[in-house]
């Protein structure tokens, strides 16, 4: 049976060292069975993927950022709450922020990077969930994609 972290290489990831917080909050909070990671940007180890959909990026590059975005969420599962990515249960809820102009409607396709990532590593089962996804202005450090989720462990 194929793990999840094999399912994330061969998406061609590694699970990445998790991105400090880069203000006053937790990266992730547990209550229960459930945990609150906080929104996670669009970066990798190249930096942080800016851009503004509609206008500097594309849906596909969007998409990336997203995906990116989705790793980074695994990563705080992992070395920050000290939970197996085998132990998740269900990937419930996710919050998907995109930086657009005013006029671009696509923040759902964008979104599917992330939510495609997730079926992908965990299986339909486990990986489905429920989602937001609406365009901001900006995000900090001028990412591209900001996401947050809910995870049940």
């Amino acid at each position: 049976m194929t793990t999840p972290i094999e399912k994330l290489r061969e998406y061609g990831y590694e699970l990445p060292a998790p991105m400090a917080p880069v203000a006053s909050y937790a990266p992730v909070v547990r209550t229960g069975n459930l945990l609150f990671i906080s929104g996670q940007i669009s970066s990798d180890a190249n930096g942080i993927v800016q851009g503004l959909l509609g206008d500097t990026m594309n849906v596909v590059q969007g998409g990336n950022a997203a995906e990116l975005c989705a790793v980074n969420i695994l990563a705080h599962i992992v070395h920050s709450a000290g939970i197996a990515l085998e132990d998740v249960k269900r990937v419930v809820k996710l919050t998907v922020l995109v930086a657009s102009t005013p006029d671009f409607t696509e923040q759902h396709l964008v979104a599917n990077g992330a939510s495609n990532l997730f079926v992908g590593v965990f299986g339909e089962k486990v990986g489905t969930h429920a989602r937001a996804a609406f365009g901001v202005t900006s995000l900090p450090l001028g990412a591209a994609v900001e996401i947050d989720a809910v995870i049940e462990v």
